[in-house]
């Protein structure tokens, strides 16, 4: 338990560097190649911090544990918004732009949703004993994330202003802090799911409670860590673009891939944590319309904070 513990440390420290030289070396790439740091957050940031989140459920899925990889991406992407989004606001207002509001945020809001229609067999089909995301529906997941990385790719062509002080490196430099970050990003994110995991299952807990809680945070460490240091660089758009990019990530590309190794049985529980999710969503949504329009405010990443602590407490209680 020990052991697990110093791991744990470790990999926060990994964790922490690597999100530094990553976010540097995306945003000196994203000035070098004209493409704005909001949509580099939304495809490489969000590629890299979603990496953990793909590994896990793959080697999850070929060992049979399947109900931890469900409870994975939903848990991980309630923490990306909740945490991930709230935490940064503490460090500074996160202003988020119209584009985002309107398009982005109701496609992660959409992935929530065809996760819901896929896997949730038990809600349109009575005669159904139980619900299950087939190899087919990791096609449609997969199917809509072609779909956004076209989207991704229009939005790369539209000129925007800039205006971060972003440093640029030379591009050996450059590859190589970005390549260096992910490594550190996967690394330090597997060895802090492998040393909570340990210390979870030492406490008896179940493996879908697992995955929506301690595996979920530990996967979702890229992505808050990396959220802080680019807002603390006064990057919000790098903030933004890699939190939503990584949980449509999450869901289209981790869960869709997942679902083509082994089919995922969707119980009651990962219904529940969906239905949050889609809450979550929705929740970001409207509140981009309270008080000045379009800013997430050091109050409103408290709320996110405490509705995350209030929810994995019913996770836990329930079991």
């Amino acid at each position: 338990m020990i052991i697990s513990f110093i791991g744990i440390i470790v990999a926060f420290a990994l964790l922490i560097k690597s999100a530094d030289f990553f976010v540097a070396g995306a945003s000196s790439i994203a000035r070098k190649m004209g493409i704005t740091p909001f949509v580099v957050g939304l495809t490489v940031v969000a590629v890299g911090t979603s990496a953990p989140e793909v590994v896990v459920n793959i080697i999850a899925a070929l060992h049979g544990e399947t109900a931890l990889s469900i409870g994975n991406i939903v848990g991980s992407n309630v923490a990306d918004i909740l945490l991930g989004l709230g935490v940064a606001a503490l460090f500074a207002p996160l202003v988020i732009k119209k584009q985002t509001v309107w398009k982005e945020i109701p496609f992660a809001l959409l992935s929530a949703l065809v996760l819901l229609f896929v896997g949730a067999d038990l809600l349109f089909d009575a005669h159904n004993a139980m619900s299950v995301i087939t190899r087919g529906d990791g096609l449609i997941l997969l199917s809509f994330f072609v779909i956004f990385i076209i989207y991704t790719f229009g939005l790369s062509q539209t000129p925007e202003d800039d205006q971060n002080d972003i440093v640029v490196f030379s591009w050996m430099r450059s590859i190589f802090y970005t390549i260096g970050g992910i490594g550190g990003l996967v690394i330090g994110g597997k060895l802090a799911v492998m040393a909570a995991v340990a210390i979870a299952q030492g406490l008896g807990m179940s493996a879908n409670l697992i995955g929506l809680t301690i595996v979920a945070a530990g996967t979702s460490l890229p992505d808050i860590v990396t959220a802080i240091v680019a807002v603390r660089k006064g990057q919000t758009d790098l903030v933004v673009g890699g939190i939503i990019g990584t949980i449509i990530f999450n869901v289209l590309f981790a869960l869709g891939l997942t679902a083509l190794v082994a089919p995922l049985p969707f119980a009651m529980p990962n219904i529940v944590d969906n239905f949050f999710l889609i809450f979550v969503n929705v929740i970001l949504f409207i509140i981009m319309f309270v008080g000045r329009k379009h800013t997430l405010y050091r109050w409103e990443g408290i709320f996110f904070i405490m509705l995350y602590i209030a929810y994995m407490t019913f996770a836990i209680i329930r079991g």
